[in-house]
């Protein structure tokens, strides 16, 4: 029903080792048209995690054209990059985003003050209630003070991690942030990302949950990404069935698909 999978990740990203060729050929088995792989680029990301998120563009673009060359004619490989926002890297993604014929940017926010929450230390003697907040705050900084990115990442990726999942949180525990973060990137022109590893964390719902992707169309809002974040291939289009089911009962008819920067529509069916 959902023919693409815009964010994918192999052994470019610093939490993956998955060949891109074996990537290339789950996703054609799966029956998908278009995927992008969208690796990690956390510039600035804290050495004591033992891990890098950067990887070199030009390798990257020469290892990806060959990989078109090699599936030409069976599956539509676009080039993307998730780019991990902190409010003090405006100057330094730029070149990096201007430089390369990118189509396809995901902006996502991965650590508060240098903590990422997927490790325990982010929750050690800190309030369930006010961590979450305390995310959400962080991603509405980040966005307010850096534009160049089409689609909003995972937006309650924290839930993942959180002591509580999502059982105690919902939108209207963290209504007030929320909405300040959907209606920015409403009248910035953003898409919402739908993220299908929020299924395999075990949420038992997408990132974001059904609840904000219902209250970021009562804003207005109407583009949408879909994703699995997928690191390995067997991930790939995880939980589409499920997240078709929920996206067509809240009646979203359409979804986007990012080719050169620009969003192209595609019917939910």
């Amino acid at each position: 029903m959902i023919k693409s999978d815009c964010h994918l990740h192999t052994s470019f990203s610093s939490d993956s080792d998955a060949d891109m060729s074996d990537m290339v050929s789950e996703a054609v088995k799966c029956g998908l048209e278009t995927i992008c792989f969208t690796e990690h680029m956390d510039l600035q990301f804290p050495a004591k995690y033992d891990l890098e998120f950067i990887f070199d563009p030009d390798e990257y673009i020469n290892h990806i054209n060959t990989i078109k060359n090699t599936f030409k004619g069976k599956i539509n490989i676009l080039t993307g990059i998730e780019i991990g926002m902190k409010p003090n890297l405006t100057c330094e993604y730029e070149p990096l985003l201007s430089s390369y014929g990118w189509d396809y940017v995901i902006g996502s926010t991965h650590l508060i003050n240098d903590i990422d929450p997927y490790y325990d230390e982010y929750w050690e003697g800190m309030d369930e209630k006010a961590a979450v907040n305390k995310y959400y705050e962080c991603v509405y900084k980040n966005i307010c003070g850096y534009n160049n990115y089409d689609s909003l990442g995972h937006l309650d990726y924290i839930l993942r991690y959180a002591p509580s999942g999502n059982q105690k949180f919902s939108y209207r525990t963290f209504a007030d942030i929320i909405d300040c973060i959907l209606k920015h990137i409403i009248d910035c022109g953003k898409a919402l990302e739908i993220n299908t590893s929020g299924y395999k964390a075990g949420l038992e719902a997408p990132n974001p949950s059904a609840d904000i992707i219902k209250r970021y169309m009562e804003l207005g809002g109407e583009l949408f990404t879909i994703g699995s974040d997928a690191h390995c291939p067997k991930h790939i289009a995880y939980g589409y069935n499920s997240v078709y089911v929920l996206l067509a009962s809240l009646g979203v008819k359409y979804y986007m698909v990012y080719e050169n920067r620009k969003p192209r529509a595609f019917l939910l069916k």
